[in-house]
């Protein structure tokens, strides 16, 4: 495995050794041989690491193995774990363990859990957390999609258990919000106290202070590993190629006036989205039938905005299955699961619901029946297919009429930046998440506290 330099190491080893933001582990030390012999030697390490530390984020690309990681972790932390994971990955999570010999209990309440539970978001409230010295929060970006109340609620729940895991994709470097979600939910610094010691705001907004770039990726990785590929913590990437993936947009003509115009033009605003995209809604639906009736040999996801676009969907094409918000939880876990088992060839659902942490590996086609300005659902969705474990190429069609061209050029343009944000968040923390892997197997005589002191020569606000 590649390294930093020694004068890296050694500033870095100086900076560790000093008061700082930077916490201390609180974790438990492993012998590598204690972890699973199926995970990767990257997925061993970082969970290795992610014992020691404690209190850590594992911000891996979809399909690195955050599930196995995190199943090893609540194993071999010696504690009473709950997992909160989204809807139906929760029994996603149940088989891989039991694929690794681990005792995983799905619970919908205190009195049903075991030695490590797993249930979904929305039970959280039925379980006791002084119940449990571990926790995991899988595809732990969902916290910044929820209400403040609902997130404030999980950081004040779990603020006494000893050991926290947050496992999700890797953040986009000024996503300020999620990294600031994920050092609160794990007790190392509040959103306050990490603008004050990083950041610096102006008119263009919170920017991080010119002399301490260095100081954040360096903190930034004593918590976290950002990694999208093996090779960017040093490892092989042999088996982590992804197939290729094919996106075909298809502009429907239209003759939808906006109210008030003689023409049609691109959509402008939330209220010009929203009506053209009812008023196409049957165009699209069309269109995207005669496809999926074009290509009858491949499993198919059909993402949908709009209630009455699922349902006008599952209605013109011979057995599709809908999952739908209204469904009852057990409902919806039993339809993706099907899906995922290949039980079901055509899924229907909106990224919301179905575009967190599935792995749909079995699917290579996919449709979105119109689009919405977020990249993020966009690339949720998109990756419950297209993931590492893969072996076919996917093909996602993007079903639009022609005052809709506009929504999807402004999400190319959000993805364009999302991936050359990433770059630079794992080319930037990369040699310290090395040092950090490093480190793992020296002993380090670091007393435990989640004080978070901020240093001298970081207390000013020069830029």
């Amino acid at each position: 495995m590649d390294s930093i330099t020694q004068p890296q190491r050694s500033a870095y080893e100086s900076f560790l050794g000093t008061k700082s933001v930077i916490p201390r582990p609180v974790g438990v030390s492993v012998d590598p041989d204690d972890i699973h012999a199926s995970l990767f030697p990257f997925q061993r390490s970082i969970t290795q690491w992610a014992l020691l530390k404690g209190r850590s984020a594992i911000f891996a690309d979809t399909g690195l193995g955050k599930t196995r990681m995190q199943l090893e972790w609540a194993r071999l932390i010696g504690q009473p774990t709950l997992i909160l994971a989204p809807l139906a990955v929760a029994r996603q999570t149940v088989a891989e363990a039991s694929r690794l010999g681990i005792d995983v209990t799905y619970a919908r309440s205190q009195d049903q859990s075991g030695r490590i539970t797993v249930t979904n978001y929305e039970m959280v409230g039925h379980f006791d957390p002084a119940a449990f010295g571990a926790v995991v929060l899988d595809e732990s970006s969902i916290l910044k999609s929820f209400e403040g109340k609902i997130r404030g609620n999980l950081i004040r729940l779990f603020a006494d258990t000893p050991y926290r895991l947050c496992c999700t994709a890797t953040p986009a470097p000024n996503d300020i919000s999620e990294i600031a979600n994920h050092a609160d939910f794990l007790g190392l610094s509040t959103r306050v106290e990490m603008l004050a010691t990083f950041f610096v705001h102006d008119d263009d907004g919170w920017r991080l202070k010119g002399h301490a770039r260095d100081a954040f990726w360096m903190w930034m990785a004593s918590w976290s590993m950002s990694i999208r590929k093996p090779s960017d913590l040093g490892f092989a990437d042999e088996g982590y190629a992804l197939p290729p993936l094919t996106i075909r947009p298809v502009i429907l003509p239209t003759n939808y006036i906006p109210a008030g115009q003689l023409f049609a033009t691109s959509v402008k605003g939330v209220g010009d989205r929203a009506a053209v995209r009812r008023s196409t809604l049957a165009d699209r639906v069309r269109a995207t039938a005669a496809i999926v009736a074009a290509d009858p040999d491949h499993q198919w996801l059909l993402w949908c905005g709009l209630n009455d676009e699922s349902a006008a969907l599952t209605t013109a094409i011979p057995g599709a299955v809908e999952v739908k918000g209204a469904d009852d939880p057990e409902s919806k876990a039993d339809a993706l699961t099907a899906f995922a088992d290949g039980h079901v060839r055509v899924l229907v659902s909106k990224p919301s619901i179905a575009g967190f942490g599935m792995n749909f590996q079995r699917c290579d086609r996919m449709a979105f029946v119109g689009l919405s300005d977020s990249y993020e659902q966009y690339y949720q969705a998109i990756r419950r297919s297209w993931r590492f474990g893969q072996r076919q190429e996917v093909i996602a069609y993007i079903v639009l009429t022609e005052p809709e061209e506009s929504i999807y050029e402004n999400v190319l343009k959000k993805e364009r930046e999302a991936t050359t944000m990433s770059e630079e968040l794992v080319s930037r923390i990369a040699r310290y998440e090395k040092a950090e892997i490093g480190k793992i197997g020296v002993h380090m005589n670091y007393a435990p506290t989640t004080e978070m002191i901020v240093p001298s020569w970081l207390s000013t606000e020069a830029s």
